[in-house]
């Protein structure tokens, strides 16, 4: 097997076709007469972190909240840490955007009066089982928007510093895709699977993050030398064990407090009801043989019951079908809770690339958003919505000044003489497969997996560091059978990529800020004093080099500079 090159144009390609991606490209069209291309490795109709539905939108300003109140939320759970320019300026759009998702179809729950039903402070809920496939339609019907499916992207097309366009491969036929375009957007969402994850084998698909989101946003960047920032700051969740259903349904959606094996309330011992110590408080309580841990929903009505299988089907049914299977409803016995393996995410946490209010990375021409740009968390679906709208207006302010651009003869060939000699020759001793269960491995002891409780220590990530970079070695010599094939193993290249930035991080942040997601054992204190800053990276001749960068506030006016 042999790819060929086939070269496409446009003005502003889409790397991504989920929440991000596909509110972005519909901006576009709606705004101007551009042409749009998404690129998306699956397919549109069913991709990215919506494919399954979701039953609520985490990130709405309900009645007696306020953009500002939002930003408060968020610099809150995430210790001060975020770039408050970066999530006023979504929280600012979060209801607009709401109100135009459910101009394309969206159900959104409303009460007798005919006013949003509220979960929480900041939700709202939906009928979103067919939310993916609501978007996909809406973008179909614009005649500026083509949608390449099954597409494998794997690098920035990268001339005199400024990107202009896209390498990747078909999953279907013997091409290379050489794409240019005056923007890029990368909406290819965060990293699953640097970690060992809860269930193995056959199962080890089950968990919180979507396990075709392999990093690849970030790692292109990466390799681009792109600036990224925050990837210490990894999400971890608490779900329902070993379904890894979300808990947040049963937490608000009910009232249901964690309570351990003795039957005792435990979260508020831990301090403040942030995302990182309800996993923390649970953690805790397991090591100090309190555990199993549990959602407490004994005794919650027949209604409530009903409600929330209703809510699981929509989103995860295996919880829903293991209450029938149990022959037991969550109104008879608890929910057992556990925390799942780390992520990096820019949705839930921090995690991406180092943007300006515009959502341009540090690399001209290119933009970035939803869970791959960084500094702006707990932006989850609608933030996501929003980040792409402020993208795609960006990306056609830019292209009004450039024009496309091609890579000379010699890179491409290069490009393409690499990727096929990934399909020549016999497999070697080690497979594709072999190279991820050896990351996922040295990650979870070394790196603060589920095996150390989260926690790690410099001594450890030095021996992950070592054999990371030993594993990056022997994956750029593997070999692929079939298109299949050469997806996942460039995925695997991806993933290691991501945790050589991810060690570096963790070394660098000497400090412990969020208990579990960053559990430094040798510093295990927060420390404002000296670590109130961003811990940023680029890739240099090879080598992660880190960047201390100062907090931006939310009116400031912040400009990209070395």
């Amino acid at each position: 097997m042999k790819l060929a090159a086939q070269k496409l144009e446009t003005d502003i390609l889409i790397i991504g076709g989920g929440t991000a991606g596909c509110f972005a490209a519909l901006t576009i069209a709606e705004q101007a007469n551009a042409k749009v291309l998404i690129v998306e490795k699956a397919n549109i109709k069913r991709s990215g972190c919506l494919a399954a539905g979701v039953n609520a939108l985490n990130a709405y300003i309900v009645p007696g909240q306020t953009p500002e109140s939002y930003l408060e939320y968020v610099k809150n759970d995430a210790e001060g840490l975020v770039r408050e320019d970066l999530v006023y300026s979504l929280a600012l759009r979060l209801n607009q955007v709401t109100a135009k998702v459910e101009q394309l179809g969206l159900v959104i729950q409303k009460d007798e009066a005919g006013q949003y039903v509220a979960r929480g402070n900041r939700n709202i809920k939906i009928n979103g089982e067919n939310i993916k496939p609501i978007l996909a339609d809406a973008v179909s019907r614009h005649d500026t928007i083509t949608v390449l499916n099954r597409v494998n992207m794997i690098d920035y097309m990268v001339k005199d510093g400024q990107v202009i366009g896209a390498y990747g491969f078909s999953l279907d036929s013997e091409i290379f895709y050489v794409i240019s375009a005056k923007a890029v957007i990368c909406a290819t969402g965060g990293a699953a699977g640097l970690y060992r994850p809860n269930n193995p084998g056959f199962s080890r698909h089950k968990m919180w993050y979507s396990p075709f989101n392999t990093g690849a946003g970030y790692a292109m960047g990466i390799r681009a030398g792109a600036e990224m920032t925050t990837f210490e700051m990894r999400f971890i969740a608490l779900r329902c064990k070993d379904t890894i259903a979300p808990t947040g349904t049963i937490a608000q959606g009910v009232g249901a407090q964690q309570i351990n094996s003795l039957g005792r309330e435990y979260e508020k011992q831990y301090g403040n009801p942030k995302t990182s110590n309800r996993l923390y408080s649970t953690v805790r309580e397991n090591q100090l043989g309190r555990g199993p841990c549990y959602l407490n929903t004994a005794g919650i009505t027949p209604q409530q019951e009903d409600e929330l299988f209703k809510a699981y089907l929509n989103m995860a049914p295996a919880q829903t079908l293991r209450w029938f299977e149990d022959g037991k409803g969550p109104a008879s016995m608890p929910v057992e809770i556990e925390g799942t393996e780390p992520y990096i995410v820019g949705g839930h946490t921090a995690s991406g690339y180092w943007i300006d209010r515009s959502r341009a990375t540090t690399l001209p021409g290119l933009y970035a958003a939803g869970d791959v740009a960084g500094g702006s968390p707990q932006k989850y679906v609608t933030g996501c919505f929003a980040e792409g709208e402020i993208a795609a207006l960006s990306a056609l302010t830019y292209i009004a000044a450039v024009a496309n651009q091609w890579p000379d003869d010699e890179a491409v060939t290069c490009k393409l003489a690499a990727i096929n000699a990934h399909l020549e020759g016999s497999v070697g001793v080690y497979t594709i497969e072999n190279i991820e269960e050896a990351m996922q491995k040295v990650m979870d002891v070394y790196a603060g997996g589920i095996t150390s409780g989260y926690a790690y220590n410099s001594s450890g990530l030095k021996v992950a560091q070592g054999r990371i970079e030993q594993l990056l070695a022997l994956a750029r010599g593997l070999r692929a059978q079939n298109l299949s094939e050469l997806m996942s193993l460039y995925e695997v290249l991806d993933r290691l990529g991501v945790c050589q930035v991810l060690l570096e991080h963790l070394a660098a942040r000497r400090e412990t800020r969020w208990h579990s997601f960053q559990e430094n054992a040798d510093y295990p204190d927060k420390d404002d004093h000296k670590w109130l800053k961003y811990v940023n990276s680029r890739l240099v001749d090879g080598r992660v080099q880190v960047i201390l960068r100062d907090l931006v506030g939310r009116d400031e006016h912040y400009e990209h500079r070395d």
